[in-house]
């Protein structure tokens, strides 16, 4: 008979919630993906995209949740005057998070709006001068003249081919698998020496002598330079969005406090004691 009523409760389950969804069952209750996924949609993943050890852990750890809140129940916890407590300030907390996360939803920036921000705050948005650099790294000077005496009379995309080659073959810095590439930097990103010789080259010129650092000896190629300006709307809209967004977010709760504290009486002892102080 008990063997009967267990199939029965299997079934049970596997009709109310789909079989393909449940990855395990505690007594009455059944585990799913879909649970699962709701409680994983704050990291922005899902059951399916974890690997199968996680996936094997969570659900160990969801099935012990279970079992430890049967026991809880079956001591009577829900009838203590703590666990109500906490409870109830579970529930304001779990309130407020969902009711801020409705106005924060609601609360959008128009590009219209950012672009406006943007043409009334340029200054904001100005960027240095630039240079987009590769550099070869050697641990001796003579081993840097060499290089530059093979890059001598280069010009246009030859020499550029020849340096990445170079810098592929011999230089011992990191950047030395991908051609000795640096990107876009500005003044004060890298150590003074290096820096100075490369914003002194134009675009596409090299060094034509070894620039000393307490790495070693660099020859450098100025792939591109940028001049100083203003960074175009497009490169900065998400960031402006997101700050006006926020800000905008914000007063929506400031004004729903005042709002608040206009309607309800408040009362605080400390707001009391300074007032008494100051006076």
């Amino acid at each position: 008979m008990k063997v009967l009523k267990s199939a029965l409760l299997a079934s049970a389950l596997l009709l109310s919630a789909n079989a393909a969804d449940v990855v395990a069952t505690v007594g009455k209750v059944a585990v799913t993906k879909s649970d699962i996924d709701a409680m994983l949609k704050s990291q922005g993943i899902t059951f399916d995209k974890i690997s199968k050890k996680q996936q094997a852990q969570l659900v160990k750890k969801l099935i012990e949740r279970e079992l430890l809140f049967d026991a809880a129940q079956k001591a009577g916890i829900e009838k203590d005057k703590d666990y109500l407590k906490a409870l109830e300030n579970t529930k304001k907390d779990l309130a407020i998070r969902v009711w801020m996360d409705k106005v924060y939803a609601r609360t959008l920036i128009s590009d219209s709006e950012a672009n406006k921000y943007y043409q009334e705050n340029k200054d904001m948005f100005k960027v240095p001068e630039q240079v987009h650099a590769r550099h070869i790294l050697v641990k001796s000077e003579k081993e840097a003249n060499e290089i530059i005496k093979e890059l001598k009379g280069l010009k246009g995309d030859k020499l550029k081919e020849k340096f990445i080659e170079l810098a592929k073959s011999k230089s011992v810095g990191p950047s030395g698998s991908k051609g000795g590439d640096l990107g876009f930097f500005g003044k004060g990103q890298m150590v003074k020496p290096f820096q100075d010789a490369a914003f002194a080259l134009n675009k596409g010129e090299i060094t034509t002598k070894p620039v000393q650092t307490q790495f070693g000896y660099h020859i450098i190629y100025v792939e591109d330079k940028k001049p100083a300006g203003i960074a175009p709307f497009e490169q900065v809209k998400k960031s402006i969005m997101a700050k006006m967004r926020q800000e905008a977010f914000k007063k929506a709760v400031d004004e729903t406090l005042k709002k608040e504290k206009e309607t309800l009486k408040v009362s605080n002892v400390f707001e009391k004691s300074d007032n008494n102080t100051t006076k």
